[in-house]
């Protein structure tokens, strides 16, 4: 199954929108309108992951990445990247101002690295901390 991303012009010259995500053939896309770059369902934080069934989880297999991330609709097309010899990687909208964008995985990283403690966290861009999220009360 091949899967392609459209992608529209954003006022950065280097950086497209992704507007929609399927999965067709080649010969489908190239008599679609618009511009369409394909993109790989396998691939997440720059690794190749195996298929896997849904319960197991995924592991990498050691394969080539394709474009750094699977495209997802309001992800970033961004040609000023090459990685593995391909032009162009996807990666998700800047989630906060302070995070910033890890050019080896293109995954968005926070300035403090989310604790390890078991807890369940949100991000405060105020305070720019992790802020712990108290467990629902048992019933």
């Amino acid at each position: 199954m091949t899967y392609f991303a459209k992608c529209v012009q954003t006022a950065n010259s280097s950086a497209m929108s992704v507007t929609e995500v399927i999965s067709a053939d080649q010969s489908f896309v190239d008599t679609q309108p618009g511009f369409w770059v394909q993109t790989s369902y396998n691939t997440y934080g720059n690794v190749h992951y195996a298929p896997s069934p849904p319960a197991a989880p995924h592991t990498p297999d050691g394969g080539v990445a394709y474009r750094a991330n699977y495209a997802g609709i309001g992800y970033v097309y961004d040609t000023s990247y090459t990685v593995n010899d391909v032009q162009g990687v996807f990666y998700a909208p800047q989630p906060y101002p302070s995070w910033t964008l890890n050019t080896s995985t293109f995954l968005w990283e926070a300035p403090v690295p989310y604790p390890t403690d078991g807890g369940v966290y949100v991000w405060d861009e105020a305070t720019l901390s992790w802020v712990e999220i108290e467990p629902p009360p048992a019933p």
